[in-house]
């Protein structure tokens, strides 16, 4: 079964939009890569674009496709060493830019299979439970009503993203999310690495007080050595590695070291589905979790859970909140109820994509 074609669309959803700590993005970028083949199978999936879904659109363009047409598209794991190698020759792609096509790859293989993805890949449950993720949001007020509306909405944890500028507002945040949600309530902290390391121990001692369930990019993952120390230093688990470039190899040190007390993984920026599951078993071998990080965009959140599924070491499912900001580019919804999400049984990736709305976001076929 040959690659015949790989149909790059540039797209952007108008009504989306993500809060930040320089403000909000209004409007969210995407790519959809279709790859097709000469046996009549297909498959679709999102890309992240950073800010520009041209400039990422062009990039896979110019390099992405020359590359897989004509290979085999079952040969996955070939294609993954043979990207690497050649990425590292020329192209020097952004972390985000191999994904989705892997993710194509695996879904065209699960379908000639006819099966859901997370069974063809060996998943043993259906069911995951589901915690919400924190955009940025303006004072602790704000994080703590959320928090109980993430609590009444049945889902199981809450994590906090602090805006990251005043660590004595982060930890007055920290303290009214858990006096809003309870004692026994999981909550977890995210303040995507702003902190010197004498601040990361002092909020990660509070954390630790307040009974948080793990301290999550504290520190820049680019400085094991002041991580390590931090992971030494703490009772509560400090976890980290999602934005480092060439997973698993990048993070074969941070397991073998105890950088880091679990690493962390998703389909869009650790090189897809076989990039992860490199991660995670890197990880198991090492008696560590590996969390699946949120890819934003839903069709990416779905191929997440299938290979999350299929994970032992794996605790729970990540999704944006409020997740109706982010409700676009399925048919039918995540399949998330009362804080459990169901794996879907149809073949591939399960729920169709929207092509109405595809149509509608597309500002360029490349």
């Amino acid at each position: 079964m040959k690659v015949t074609a790989l149909d790059i669309r540039a797209c952007r959803h108008q009504s989306g939009s993500i809060g930040l700590t320089d403000g909000t993005q209004e409007g969210l970028e995407f790519l959809v890569l279709t790859l097709h083949t000469d046996a009549g199978l297909s498959a679709s999936m999102f890309g992240f674009a950073g800010k520009s879904a041209l400039g990422a659109g062009h990039l896979a363009a110019a390099s992405l496709r020359p590359f897989i047409m004509g290979r085999d598209a079952l040969a996955r794991e070939a294609a993954w060493h043979d990207w690497r190698r050649a990425d590292r020759w020329w192209h020097h792609l952004p972390i985000y830019s191999y994904g989705p096509l892997d993710c194509c790859l695996w879904l065209i293989a699960a379908q000639a299979a006819d099966m859901p993805l997370w069974r063809f890949l060996g998943g043993g449950r259906q069911q995951m439970p589901v915690y919400a993720s924190s955009l940025v949001l303006p004072d602790a007020a704000g994080y703590a009503a959320e928090a109980q509306a993430v609590q009444a909405a049945g889902l199981k944890g809450y994590k906090i993203h602090p805006p990251g500028q005043d660590l004595d507002q982060d930890i007055e945040i920290h303290r009214a999310v858990r006096a809003a949600t309870g004692a026994d309530f999981p909550l977890m902290s995210d303040p995507v690495q702003p902190y010197t390391y004498a601040q990361a121990l002092r909020l990660g001692r509070e954390l630790e007080r307040l009974h948080y369930l793990w301290f999550e990019e504290p520190l820049p993952d680019e400085s094991p050595a002041a991580l390590r120390e931090l992971t030494r230093t703490l009772d509560i688990p400090v976890v980290g590695g999602e934005v480092l470039a060439r997973h698993p190899y990048s993070l074969a040190s941070y397991a073998a070291e105890r950088t880091v007390d679990a690493l962390r993984a998703d389909v869009s920026w650790s090189g897809g589905v076989t990039g992860v599951l490199k991660t995670a078993h890197l990880a198991e071998a090492f008696h560590m979790n590996c969390e699946m990080h949120s890819t934003i965009f839903h069709p990416l959140e779905l191929m997440n859970l299938h290979v999350a599924a299929s994970l032992r070491n794996t605790g729970m499912f990540e999704v944006l909140w409020p997740m109706e900001r982010f409700a676009f580019g399925l048919k039918d919804p995540l399949p998330v109820s009362d804080g459990t999400a169901t794996l879907p049984v149809n073949p591939g990736l399960g729920i169709a994509l929207d092509w109405d709305m595809i149509e509608e976001s597309t500002i360029a076929i490349l």
